[in-house]
């Protein structure tokens, strides 16, 4: 439906998703919002009662996901503890070439849905060898490397605190022994080259991927609460001699699907 959809007034297009996602869901709000990236998919059926489920590309300004290893819906659901969570399995990515509007809509859309907690969730390279794939690291910091910003004009936000100190705390409530790191995306689709890799070490990465960062921003802007989650699939090229390989993404994210799920249905009620 992204084709159709223009993005000139990108909030008006955010408040229309929102008042259909309500509509098809029978949902008035959301409380926390979350964005299930590659490998995550499939810690949605662990989070609590489904209340309903809606294709994207049904909803306006969306698209069904093009990666493998995404699923392609919005669904609601009734945590333990209540609340409403609404959840993304699946992004558009800025190498699509749509723009930078529909990389942020899904956010800015459960923003309108009045969601103040924001979860996003990646599979990503590390650059560190003693975090082999299947490590989930929690995002403290991030580094822009994909040239691009979903603000715009003279709109200045803060930073600094990007990541919620907080939620890094409950966290490390639920996982004492979660490492945390610093996420740096790339525009892609093409993976990183070992100069590239050696360039983001330099600068203080230690995860490289495609998402997550033009995101972080939206959400930043929206004034939501963030917590991020990346899934080590693979080391980053330099870092392993073997070549990179989506397939080896989709093989990490599936062998840590499990995991993956308890830790989200844990971490959830403690958000």
């Amino acid at each position: 439906m992204t084709s159709d959809v223009d993005f000139s007034d990108p909030w008006a297009v955010a408040d229309r998703a929102a008042r259909a996602v309500c509509d098809r869901l029978g949902i008035d709000r959301a409380d926390i919002g979350l964005v299930l990236g590659s490998g995550w998919s499939a810690g949605a059926d662990r989070l609590g009662e489904p209340l309903g489920a809606v294709p994207l590309a049904d909803l306006p300004g969306f698209s069904a996901p093009v990666v493998a290893g995404h699923g392609g819906e919005l669904r609601a659901v009734r945590t333990s503890s209540g609340r409403t969570a609404v959840v993304l399995t699946g992004r558009t990515h800025l190498y699509e070439g749509r723009g930078v509007e529909p990389v942020v809509h899904g956010v800015r859309t459960l923003a309108r849905l009045g969601a103040t907690t924001m979860v996003l969730t990646n599979g990503c390279g590390g650059l560190r060898r003693e975090w082999g794939p299947g490590t989930v690291v929690a995002i403290r910091d991030h580094i822009n490397l994909s040239g691009a910003t979903p603000l715009r004009g003279a709109t200045f936000i803060d930073m600094s605190t990007t990541w919620t100190p907080r939620l890094l705390d409950r966290v490390h409530d639920v996982d004492p022994d979660l490492p945390t790191g610093v996420y740096a995306q790339f525009h892609g689709p093409q993976y990183e080259t070992p100069a590239e890799v050696r360039m983001a070490g330099v600068l203080g990465a230690d995860l490289v991927g495609m998402s997550t960062v033009l995101e972080a921003v939206a959400a930043r802007q929206a004034g939501m609460d963030l917590l991020g989650l990346s899934l080590v699939t693979n080391h980053a090229a330099g870092i392993s001699p073997e070549p990179l390989d989506h397939q080896e993404v989709l093989a990490a994210g599936q062998a840590a699907a499990p995991r993956l799920a308890e830790l989200l249905s844990r971490l959830i009620v403690a958000l």
